[in-house]
């Protein structure tokens, strides 16, 4: 099986790379015992597993820069870019509402319909992109900066927005704009997809002979930014009297900000020189990242292995990560094949009519 040649490679190895931390993570969440939350694998497992949410709202960001600068190319006007860009968000919200209406009715029997309203990982990617959908009016090099800083403010405000005293605001709506463990608020997270809108349009803006240049810049520049926001975050002084660094600190979006641009780098170098139609396994996930989303979250939380839950050691705990990877690999490929396994499998042969 061969994938998509049309696709940038690098960009589908990057979030083939967030699918698999992705997994691993939840899966260490769900099934490791409760005793071993404070140990080395768990919080190793955990910590990385932070990464994926700010790696795909910046890979977000990235795609819908490219999709802007193909409209200017093709002459669309800029109040069309915009309206464009909304309608977009609007997708990704019809599918975040799918997603919670499915996970709901699964678990009708013990999950509350307030369930329905949770701002996750699809939500804040609709809601990030409707509010950020203006740039799309902008030329591709003035994104750069306005996206750049509109980032930057978004990040450093987190926390002011969070010592907001919301009242009686419905928790469906406040919680699509302040930072809480079990939402996903534009509020510090939208910040990852006004950074990726401003790489985005700073790589189409380069000649093609500049990219690999600008590659090498991201990856340093990443690497300077996330030891910079390390040192400067466990700093005594702060502007900040109520920032929670887990949750709405900007010194750790700064951090996973500079890991997400020295993984850009890296993807692009891998990358370089492969065949881009040659099958991997790390791209497979990429290009099916959605799906294998969607569906392991009901593997990994839902009724499937409930035995399992909150039951493992650290080593069957590794085992069942493995298994779950096996298992969304299959379904991937089914994805991608789905075509030639229905013409095998499902469609009747057709035998020739006799004439007589």
């Amino acid at each position: 099986m061969k994938l998509n040649a049309k696709r940038l490679p690098w960009l589908d190895w990057m979030r083939g790379i967030g699918a698999l931390i992705m997994l691993q993570g939840h899966v260490f969440h769900s099934f490791i015992r409760n005793d071993l939350r404070h140990d080395g694998p768990y919080l190793i497992s955990q910590f990385v597993g932070g990464m994926p949410p700010a790696l795909f709202l910046f890979l977000l960001g990235v795609t819908f820069s490219f999709l802007m600068d193909s409209q200017i190319r093709r002459g669309a006007e800029p109040l069309e870019r915009v309206k464009g860009a909304a309608r977009r968000s609007g997708y990704l919200f019809l599918a975040a509402f799918a997603f919670r209406l499915q996970l709901w009715l699964v678990s009708i029997d013990k999950s509350p319909w307030t369930d329905l309203l949770r701002v996750d990982i699809l939500n804040a990617m609709g809601m990030s992109l409707l509010l950020l959908s203006p740039v799309a009016a902008f030329t591709t090099k003035e994104r750069i900066r306005l996206s750049a800083v509109l980032g930057v403010a978004i990040a450093c405000v987190a926390p002011f927005v969070s010592a907001i005293p919301w009242g009686p605001v419905p928790g469906g709506v406040k919680y699509y704009f302040i930072p809480d463990p079990l939402n996903f608020g534009v509020f510090p997270w939208a910040a990852f997809v006004a950074f990726g809108l401003s790489a985005g349009s700073l790589l189409r803006s380069l000649r093609p002979e500049e990219t690999d240049r600008a590659m090498q810049w991201f990856g340093w520049g990443g690497l300077a930014m996330a030891l910079g926001a390390w040192g400067i975050s466990n700093m005594s002084l702060s502007i900040y009297p109520n920032a929670d660094f887990w949750l709405n600190s900007p010194g750790l979006i700064f951090i996973k900000l500079g890991v997400v641009l020295i993984l850009m780098s890296f993807s692009w170098a891998w990358n370089l020189g492969l065949d881009p139609a040659k099958w991997s396994l790390v791209r497979q996930f990429g290009t099916t990242s959605l799906l294998v989303y969607w569906v392991h979250v009901e593997l990994v939380y839902g009724k499937t292995f409930w035995y399992f839950k909150e039951r493992l050691t650290a080593g069957p705990t590794v085992a069942m990560a493995i298994f779950i990877i096996v298992l969304m690999l299959g379904l991937s490929l089914l994805r991608t094949n789905w075509t030639e396994v229905r013409v095998r499998f499902f469609t009747p042969e057709r035998r020739p009519t006799s004439v007589s």
